[in-house]
């Protein structure tokens, strides 16, 4: 750079000397003075509109399944849980000025304010789609042969944050019992993270998350299928369910110790409403899921669409608008999502056989 700049430097040094020693030219005689003309003032250019902040994405029509969306509902779930994220505070303000709409309403209202962005998939994983539900279970007072399990508190010696002992040396250990149950059903509760407890007198306990131990979440279909306890396409929750049942005693308690993570429980009346997730909020059935926080924020909008299910007896195909209202231990990654199906035994039929590989778009404010 510097050896070209001199060389244009001299150039431009001998060009300017020639000039210089060439000969004047003659004087040209003076002409008559014209008039100049005045000079116009010009107007300032128009204003310029601030720009408009255009969010790229798709039109929600442009989504799988939207116009089959039963829009009112999806409508109403988002009105009812929204404010829970700042991008969607205007929308949220918006949605509860207009009250209830009718679909077709609902259905412009989404559209005229929402785009779809895709959410990607994190490197070489596959999206997946699993469901949960409220269980009740019964339980009892006292413990028998039946119901042998303790609903056991938070431990006075767990310290949040830090490791605590594995499932298996916790069922080792004697405990103050909330309530028993029936083992593979705590087992079940404690995946779910809340439910409800039914005693033979009519009372009914809500047994909701106080803690945990701190140890990662194993799904025992995988270890059952590696060991040949259950085909790969019938390890939904009650074929679990009722193998933990049958074999109820050392052997099922072996399998259930092959997830070393374990849930300490509180009780208190059950009010007969939906259980709150994460956000703080009760869980709309079919409209809310558990997502990964790490990825994504609590009260975002979502569409999913899963297909292709891995276990017999399931739906062919979800396709829907929900917002992110809960987390899980087993919930890891951009496009990983478990949908909430609501209260009792037909959520838990339902939500057991979800395992679909999913594909998600966030949806955004358009400005």
């Amino acid at each position: 750079m510097l050896g070209r700049r001199v060389a244009s430097l001299a150039a431009l040094a001998a060009a300017g000397f020639a000039w210089a020693c060439a000969p004047l030219p003659a004087p040209r005689p003076p002409g008559p003075i014209l008039a100049q003309p005045q000079a116009q003032p010009q107007p300032y250019p128009p204003a310029q509109a601030a720009p408009t902040l255009v969010v790229q994405g798709l039109p929600l029509s442009s989504l799988s399944g939207w116009a089959e969306e039963d829009h009112r509902a999806a409508f109403d779930a988002f009105r009812t849980t929204c404010a829970r994220t700042p991008a969607l505070i205007a929308a949220c303000a918006s949605a509860r000025q207009a009250g209830p709409l009718a679909p077709d309403a609902a259905k412009a209202w989404l559209e005229a304010r929402f785009v779809a962005q895709p959410v990607q998939p994190d490197t070489g994983a596959t999206g997946l789609l699993t469901g949960y539900f409220a269980p009740e279970y019964r339980a009892r007072d006292r413990p028998d042969a039946e119901f042998s399990a303790p609903v056991r508190p938070r431990p006075a010696d767990l310290v949040a944050g830090q490791p605590y002992r594995p499932r298996a040396e916790i069922e080792q250990t004697p405990s103050e019992a909330l309530a028993w149950m029936r083992p593979e059903e705590l087992f079940f509760l404690q995946i779910q993270g809340s439910g409800t407890l039914v005693f033979p007198d009519g009372r009914r306990l809500r047994a909701v998350y106080a803690a945990d131990n701190g140890l990662p979440f194993v799904g025992v279909a995988r270890v059952m299928r590696a060991q040949g306890l259950l085909a790969d396409n019938q390890t939904s929750g009650e074929a679990i369910r009722g193998w933990l049942a049958a074999h109820r005693g050392p052997e099922a308690q072996a399998v259930m110790n092959a997830n070393p993570r374990y849930i300490f429980f509180a009780v208190r009346p059950d009010d007969g409403r939906e259980p709150a997730g994460a956000a703080g909020v009760p869980l709309p059935p079919g409209r809310a899921v558990a997502v990964d926080p790490s990825r994504h924020a609590y009260g975002e909008l979502f569409w999913i669409e899963a297909e292709a299910p891995a276990l017999s007896g399931a739906f062919p195909r979800y396709r829907r608008l929900v917002s992110a209202l809960d987390t899980g231990g087993a919930i890891k990654g951009a496009v990983r999502a478990d949908l909430y199906l609501g209260r009792g035994a037909a959520a838990g039929t339902e939500a057991g056989r979800i395992r679909h590989q999913l594909r998600m778009w966030r949806l955004v404010p358009r400005g």
